[in-house]
């Protein structure tokens, strides 16, 4: 799916495109769906990028204003990309959740470069990229532990050198006997983001919002220095989330909200594989 009135009017300037009109595209691709979807059979949708298009036919040296291309691109590059399983959810639900789905691929592409590029660690000797990636897997597991059975929404922010901080984020569920339900693409992205702060000078966030049974929400926070999270206090936490990330103006805290310091953590293991 084409994702934005820009993408879309890059596209219009192929002949071979049968649309001019984003609105009827979409509805067109909105009847597409529906009619699969019916037939019974399984459907996910993936985004189609106009660059990397134009790309991929530099590359290829096909022409680029076939169908024919189109469809082999389609089938090399786009079928093997993060998809949005279809279940007739409205088109703007449905941009929505491809947009979070492009989104999160991209922050994981850009973390992991970091690591790759990073070399081997300056600890252990391994690649940075595995070692730091099972680092952070044992201290995402710290940190739910810390803070205890409830409903965890997990953030971590991380600054680039050359563009907006990378932001990963998961759900964890976490049971008073100590078991844990969460998303593994999620998890994936975020122990990836906080590994990646093991290769940035620049020091990261941390931040869990946790919703207890009796659904009271406590927020808690931690700096991220080379990849090891370090408590804030109390009045750090909330100058942290009432803060405009983008202006840097005082936002109002929410009402019933609770901003707290963060906790410590257990010591990080020593470097024995991943957590799970």
């Amino acid at each position: 799916m084409i994702l934005t009135d820009e993408d879309f009017a890059a596209m219009t300037r192929y002949a071979s495109f049968p649309f001019r009109d984003y609105d009827r595209y979409l509805h067109h691709v909105d009847g597409m769906l529906r009619t699969l979807h019916a037939q019974g059979r399984h459907v996910a949708v993936t985004l189609f990028d106009p660059q990397e298009y134009a790309d991929y036919c530099a590359t290829t040296r096909r022409p680029p204003d076939t169908v024919t291309t189109r469809t082999r691109y389609i089938t090399e590059v786009t079928a093997g990309r993060t998809a949005v399983p279809y279940a007739r959810q409205p088109m703007p639900a449905l941009r929505a959740e491809l947009a979070h789905a492009a989104d999160r691929h991209a922050t994981w592409e850009y973390a992991t470069d970091l690591l790759m590029d990073a070399g081997p660690c300056e600890e252990c000797g391994q690649e940075l990229v595995h070692c730091a990636f099972d680092r952070a897997s044992h201290t995402l597991l710290r940190l739910v532990e810390a803070v205890g059975p409830g409903t965890h929404h997990v953030v971590c922010s991380l600054p680039t050198d050359d563009g907006p901080p990378l932001l990963a984020a998961a759900t964890i569920d976490a049971g008073p006997d100590g078991g844990m339900d969460l998303t593994e693409t999620e998890a994936l992205v975020l122990c990836t983001v906080m590994a990646a702060g093991r290769a940035t000078t620049g020091a990261g966030g941390l931040v869990v919002r946790t919703t207890d049974a009796d659904g009271t929400d406590t927020v808690r926070g931690w700096a991220l220095r080379r990849g090891e999270p370090h408590p804030l206090t109390e009045a750090e936490v909330f100058d942290a989330y009432c803060t405009d990330a983008l202006t840097g103006e005082p936002v109002p805290p929410e009402h019933g909200v609770r901003y707290r310091a963060g906790l410590p953590l257990s010591p990080p293991p020593p470097h024995e594989g991943p957590a799970w």
